[in-house]
């Protein structure tokens, strides 16, 4: 069996049945120019547009098919980070503010992809962060009892629990509520509500330049441009024209692999399969239950590369990641990855994304450092930036922002 070196979700939807739209030629008038159509800039195309909003999204390449496709399809009612170290950080009352804007999200964000009829196998799914050496589970225990002391609903879940439940040897874990989702589907779905609503959506327009004036902002691409009131960016990495951003975000190149299906006598040894896996490894790991009895496991996170050598990277780091699998389950050794593949993403200083303005970019809102946060962020950023654009920011909005670290 061969291994397909392409994103699972990207693989399930054929060419034939992936939506395509116009590369944009000319020159356009609008109030918001949203720049990145993943599902970040797609949620944030549909809220804007339904709030009356004229909108323009930009994408460099096609819709989705970029670090959406290459996600986890993860909604998580918390953040990839430390409750406590936040708390720390910046006090108990914004880590509280900024920990219930995400549960908020996770919660806000299917109920929409309902609404809306977005059909991407959204199903409630928990996850469940383990610490694999009991002798040090106390820290991951601090991290749970001071969750609780906030208010949040989270449960331990003691080794013999977690053994039960998951088949693994631990020191215990943290459950928390969320949904599983196809996160391309996911995309494409919004992106269609969107131009629905009146959005207009352009590919193979990558952005070269965004010059700020007085009274608007020009984003320019090769073929064409966009005069707008505001600029949303919504990519993974810092454009060309905002490197100073780049010294808050540290790139990451990650890996992910799906296996062939699981034989019978392996299911038996993989436990209950009812809620999604992440260690707390340095690197973490990631792992989600799929159809067909497949796992999607993620991790062996390294600095990001040069191009030249992320094809060779990406074979050793699919071996890598199938070895560490077996440690974890041995009954899936021997088994083979059928789809495997590389993702960059970027990791905040403070670990938290970013989510709104910055002093030295006027006319600019921010969505970025999405990392492992999964998907609600992309319905946390469209809520927050449509309320910064109205003037209307939420209490505990302005956390979201590049002051929280300036």
């Amino acid at each position: 069996m061969s291994t397909r070196h392409i994103p699972y979700w990207l693989d399930r939807v054929s060419k034939a049945r992936r939506p395509s739209y116009p590369r944009l030629r000319g020159r356009l008038e609008t109030s918001v120019a949203i720049v990145g159509g993943g599902l970040t800039g797609c949620a944030c195309a549909w809220s804007f547009a339904a709030a009356g909003v004229k909108v323009v999204l930009l994408e460099a390449e096609a819709i989705g098919a970029g670090a959406t496709a290459r996600g986890l399809g993860l909604i998580r009612e918390d953040f990839d980070a430390s409750f406590q170290a936040t708390a720390s950080a910046h006090g108990l009352r914004a880590a509280r503010s900024l920990w219930q804007a995400m549960r908020r999200a996770s919660l806000d964000f299917p109920a929409a992809l309902r609404r809306l009829g977005i059909k991407c196998d959204l199903a409630p799914e928990d996850l469940i962060v383990f610490e694999r050496d009991p002798q040090t589970s106390r820290l991951l225990q601090r991290e749970y009892q001071s969750r609780r002391d906030a208010g949040f609903d989270h449960s331990w879940l003691k080794p013999a629990v977690l053994s039960r439940e998951a088949a693994i040897e631990s020191g215990g874990g943290i459950r928390t509520h969320g949904f599983s989702l196809d996160p391309y589907r996911a995309c494409l779905g919004l992106a269609s509500a969107a131009a629905s609503r009146g959005a207009l959506l352009f590919e193979k327009s990558q952005v070269r330049r965004i010059h700020v004036g007085r009274k608007q902002v020009e984003i320019a691409t090769a073929a064409g441009s966009v005069r707008a009131e505001a600029v949303l960016v919504a990519t993974t990495a810092p454009l060309p024209d905002l490197r100073a951003l780049r010294r808050h975000l540290k790139a990451l190149d990650g890996y992910a692999v799906v296996t062939e299906s699981l034989p019978a006598a392996v299911r038996r040894q993989v436990g209950r399969r009812t809620g999604a896996l992440r260690d707390t490894d340095a690197p973490p790991h990631m792992l989600r239950w799929l159809k067909e009895d497949r796992i999607l496991f993620a991790g062996a996170d390294q600095a990001q590369l040069p191009e030249r050598a992320r094809d060779k990277a990406l074979v050793q780091r699919t071996g890598q990641l199938m070895y560490e699998l077996s440690v974890l389950y041995p009954g899936v050794s021997g088994l083979q990855p059928e789809w495997a593949w590389d993702f960059t993403h970027y990791e905040t200083v403070d670990r938290l994304p970013f989510v709104g303005l910055h002093r030295n970019f006027p006319r600019h809102l921010f969505a970025m450092g999405a990392s492992r946060h999964g998907a609600g962020f992309a319905w946390l950023s469209a809520r927050n930036l449509l309320r910064h654009y109205q003037g209307d920011s939420a209490k505990g909005d302005d956390l979201f922002g590049f002051s929280r670290v300036l």
